[in-house]
């Protein structure tokens, strides 16, 4: 037989043009092992949480909690966000990211477990203080992991493809979960969310061991706080003051977002997680192309453009009485994600080289803690029944109650955070700094 080609007995190599441009892409983005099972690990923990958290203050009004223990759930995240954040860089320092990961990991599955065991709003606010706290204090070990894996020149893009897959979960968990408070109602609905949530982390628990890579480099940590302030020198202090003003504008109405579009307006659970989805679809929308120009230009522009996006979302929110103007509403709000990774990537340029992570949890510690006023007392903008509880309690301003019943509401609630982040956006234009152009041959 002479016609007939003989078989090499080999598998045919894959086509090199084609994985020449596969090499391109991960390059581009940044996705290096460690970066890839980051994001693995992101996309299962979120989608549990956001399933159930984001209709947390719905669970709290069915359990009896009312308005207080909403503004108590939202003054209570951004605290905890903040201790925790001190001590989320001490750890990620001192054990390294991959051991810190996991640890908080565990915190969070226990939170879960006292929500699912325990179906009362004082054990939902107890539960909270653990799994409330995995993003915060898990902050400082992640962007720690992408400054050690990637180039200064690509920090920008890692923390925004971070960003990007977190707003996977963050738009799927939201739809997820209303579907399960539709069919099983508010109660039970938030409990099964939460079942998945403690499912899905074990699950990323196993992700976390196998696939990230241990940094064997083991940093000095700070346990010090008053040493620590001296890592927030007099740029980063400018973009700190800056960002408290615009988290007030965030957090006042936060919480109560939910119940402006749900209890107020007459959307339906489901309506609001589509909502949400819009939000989080507009945000992956531009944060590689945002990425790609904040690491071959200036950063300032480009949170200064988000901090006016943060201002404008109650100011729309305010006028919204139907779904589709809420849908315009929640297009703005993805739209302040613009230069979020931006942000969290000037941090990274201006925190001393070898502590960032311990220099991340001091700028949240004192972001948050000064936020979490802000954030509870959005519950008094909101409701006078709640500041008149505070009155009676604190035995004092009882004169001044008809005028809190008159200027306390909703639209004193919007009306306060969109001029809190006038005066952040304002002050980031006069007084905010970053390290200009970067060299692109750069690489550390």
């Amino acid at each position: 037989m002479t016609g007939e080609p003989r078989p090499s007995g080999r598998a045919a190599s894959p086509d090199p043009a084609r994985k020449g441009r596969l090499r391109r892409v991960v390059d581009f983005l940044g996705l290096e092992k460690s970066i890839l099972a980051l994001l693995a690990m992101v996309i299962l923990v979120g989608l549990g949480e956001k399933m159930a958290e984001r209709f947390l203050p719905l669970y709290l009004m069915a359990l009896g909690g009312g308005a207080l223990s909403i503004g108590l759930l939202n003054g209570m995240d951004n605290l905890l966000g903040a201790l925790y954040s001190f001590p989320g860089g001490y750890a990620s320092d001192r054990l390294g990211y991959k051991r810190a990961l996991i640890l908080f990991n565990l915190l969070a599955m226990f939170g879960y477990a006292i929500v699912i065991l325990v179906p009362t709003w004082p054990a939902v606010i107890v539960g909270a203080v653990f799994f409330l706290s995995w993003t915060a204090i898990s902050l400082p070990a992640t962007m720690s992991l992408v400054s050690s894996v990637l180039p200064r020149t690509k920090r920008t893009m890692g923390v925004s493809v971070h960003s990007l897959v977190r707003r996977i979960p963050m738009a799927l968990g939201p739809l997820l979960g209303g579907l399960l408070i539709g069919y099983f109602g508010e109660q039970m609905g938030v409990r099964l969310a939460f079942v998945a949530a403690l499912v899905l982390a074990g699950v990323s628990l196993v992700v976390q061991q196998i696939w990230i890579q241990d940094d064997q480099e083991r940093k000095p940590a700070e346990g010090n706080l008053l040493r620590a302030l001296s890592l927030i020198d007099a740029p980063l202090r400018n973009l700190l003051v800056s960002d408290i003003l615009i988290r007030f504008c965030e957090q006042i109405p936060y919480a109560f977002v939910v119940v402006w579009c749900v209890t107020l307006n007459g959307i339906t659970p489901f309506e609001f997680g589509v909502l949400t989805t819009i939000e989080m679809a507009t945000a992956v929308l531009v944060y590689i192309p945002v990425a790609y120009l904040a690491d071959r230009s200036t950063k300032k522009p480009f949170v200064l453009i988000t901090f006016g996006f943060f201002t404008l979302f109650p100011l729309v929110l305010l006028i919204s009485r139907s779904f589709w103007m809420m849908a315009l509403a929640f297009v703005i709000r993805g739209l302040k994600e613009f230069g979020e990774p931006t942000r969290k990537a000037l941090i990274m340029d201006l925190a001393p080289e070898g502590r960032k992570a311990s220099a991340f949890g001091t700028y949240y510690l004192l972001r948050d803690v000064v936020v979490s006023v802000a954030a509870f007392g959005g519950a008094f903008l909101w409701d006078a029944s709640t500041t008149g509880k505070l009155v009676d309690m604190l035995g004092v301003g009882q004169n001044l109650m008809p005028w809190i019943s008159s200027v306390a509401s909703p639209t004193t609630n919007l009306l306060v955070a969109a001029g809190f982040g006038l005066l952040g956006t304002i002050y980031f234009g006069l007084f905010g700094k970053d390290l200009g152009r970067i060299d692109q041959g750069a690489v550390t």
